[in-house]
């Protein structure tokens, strides 16, 4: 087969690597990837905001499938245009994607069909008067979210009404998020650990990866700002088969089958944002394609061909069989640039990256570049150093990351610590 992967972050290159190692491929190209993407396939520089483009490439290049890694181009209605040209996706049309892109339309879903989140209302910024009396009794802590896309950084944890006045501020009036918190959703503040689960699915029957574990705070023991996630690790013990099974009954396949009511059949990745509370598993969030960084821990832990699951969704016959749990362990550390998710310095000459990389490490290469062939930073979080091991051992897996990241240097470099502690102290 020839495959198109679109995107150039983390995700992308993981997606990339895990095609690469596929049985049945014939050419991979990566729609504009990046220096990681480079061995993998053939990047071509094309705007990913222009699906017309996209289609004339998809058919000069003969191409059999197209993966579509970030939401925006889900949202632009790429998914729909590929497939008005017989171009067969791995990824949801427009109205599907609106399970992540309009948080509002996902809330309202959810309580038609009586899946389990969080209690909520949701405000207009025409009706910013009634969210400043709604907030003036609510019961703190809170949760205000830009209903749009924000990049993972319009979650806003509020301990009081000084706090959401600020957050209501933030969106209506600063427009903060733009257009994306011009509604926002206010919600009760759920207690307990936090999962993700990615299903794949062909519109009606799905398998479950291994659940991850995000850590989405700038700093260590989650404090500071929302980030687009500063590592994760796979599996995560807290969801245990019987939790899981209880994802999926509950969950995935009602919100699987309230989607294929209201004539928004989803086909792709659905990444489950769980809270797994006291009553049980809960809805934080919906995404509508792979979540970044857990996509760089959990497809490692894949054996089988990764390649015909999501050719086999995206024809609307998915061979479950296709993938294994492998019975190993990983994690992927962030390596930021110091000043994320606020202003930070890019181009920084990075190395050590051949050093780091081995048999067990994959880096993973989220916001670089290439100028005059040295590999520099261009974006907030840079690289995904993950390493994998054959065995669940998520303390040696632990020790190989930070062993690996300390191999790789650029000017003002971040990271946390605490990637899996949760999992290592329970």
């Amino acid at each position: 087969m020839n495959v198109v992967v679109i995107g150039s972050g983390g995700r992308e290159n993981a997606i990339a690597y895990k095609i690469k190692h596929s049985h049945g491929l014939n050419k991979l190209f990566i729609l504009p990837g990046n220096p990681g993407t480079e061995n993998l396939g053939i990047n071509v520089d094309i705007d990913i905001m222009d699906n017309q483009a996209i289609v004339d490439f998809c058919k000069s290049n003969a191409i059999d499938l197209v993966v579509i890694g970030p939401e925006i181009p889900l949202v632009n209605a790429m998914a729909d245009v590929l497939r008005e040209n017989n171009i067969n996706v791995f990824g949801p049309d427009k109205l599907a994607a609106e399970i992540e892109g309009n948080k509002a339309f996902a809330k309202d879903l959810m309580q038609k069909y009586n899946i389990p989140t969080a209690g909520f209302k949701i405000f207009e910024k025409s009706c910013y008067s009634q969210a400043l009396d709604y907030i003036e009794s609510a019961a703190y802590p809170l949760v205000i979210k830009a209903s749009g896309l924000a990049a993972g950084k319009g979650v806003l944890i509020c301990q009081n009404n000084v706090e959401a006045k600020e957050a209501l501020k933030d969106c209506f009036e600063d427009e903060a998020f733009g257009l994306s918190g011009s509604t926002v959703v206010v919600e009760e503040f759920m207690v307990g650990q936090e999962a993700s689960v990615f299903a794949i699915t062909d519109g009606e029957n799905f398998i479950s990866l291994p659940a991850a574990q995000d850590h989405k705070r700038i700093g260590n023991n989650d404090q500071g700002k929302n980030t687009g996630g500063m590592g994760a690790y796979a599996p995560a013990p807290i969801v245990t088969p019987e939790i899981q099974a209880e994802i999926d009954e509950t969950i995935t396949a009602p919100v699987l089958q309230a989607l294929k009511k209201e004539g928004r059949t989803f086909v792709g990745c659905l990444y489950v944002g769980l809270m797994l509370t006291s009553d049980g598993p809960k809805v934080v969030e919906f995404n509508c394609r792979f979540g970044d960084p857990e996509t760089q821990a959990v497809l490692p832990l894949l054996d089988g061909n990764f390649l015909q699951l999501l050719y086999s969704a995206s024809i609307g016959k998915i061979d479950k069989a296709s993938v294994i749990y492998s019975g190993g362990a990983a994690i992927c550390i962030v390596a930021a640039s110091k000043g994320y998710p606020d202003k930070y310095e890019k181009g920084l000459e990075i190395t050590g990256l051949d050093d780091a990389s081995g048999n067990d490490i994959l880096v993973f290469h989220a916001g670089t570049k290439k100028v005059k062939g040295k590999v520099v930073s261009s974006g907030g979080r840079v690289l995904g150093v993950t390493a994998v091991v054959k065995e669940n051992d998520l303390a040696l897996c632990k020790a190989k990351a930070y062993e690996a990241l300390k191999k790789i240097h650029f000017d003002n470099i971040y990271y946390r610590t605490d990637i899996a502690d949760k999992a290592l102290k329970k």
